[in-house]
């Protein structure tokens, strides 16, 4: 059974970094595009970023452009976002989500994909 599992969220204070790191584990072959999502407490969940699975292609959300960088590393089935400068308003849970392939002009659209991990905590605050 594929799995998802997030960490490195935490507290963090304004003008700083942390990097999520997103492990998949299972039979994860057929599904390559990888999306973060994340949900602020009374708000919808929003897609922040995603990646190809080559890593050549990926996808920002515009409030996170020049700010977070996403990456991957194959090897280890593990997907990284890398998130500096934020601010308060990136408080919220935050999600890696897996869909089989999809262009990635498309791919911040949660609805579109099949797997979701649990989630972890990013705090914001000073």
């Amino acid at each position: 059974q594929l799995q998802l599992a997030e960490s490195g969220g935490g507290l963090v204070q304004p003008g700083g970094s942390l990097r999520l790191s997103c492990a998949a584990s299972g039979f994860t072959s057929n599904y390559n595009t990888v999306g973060w999502f994340r949900q602020a407490p009374g708000k919808e969940r929003e897609g922040v970023s995603c990646i190809s699975s080559s890593g050549r292609s990926t996808n920002y959300a515009d409030s996170v452009k020049g700010r977070f960088t996403i990456s991957r590393d194959n090897a280890k089935n593990t997907v990284y976002l890398q998130m500096n400068s934020l601010k308060p308003e990136d408080t919220a849970v935050y999600y890696c989500a897996l869909v089989r392939t999809v262009d990635t002009g498309l791919c911040l659209r949660r609805i579109l994909y099949d797997y979701w991990g649990q989630g972890t905590q990013v705090t914001v605050s000073s």
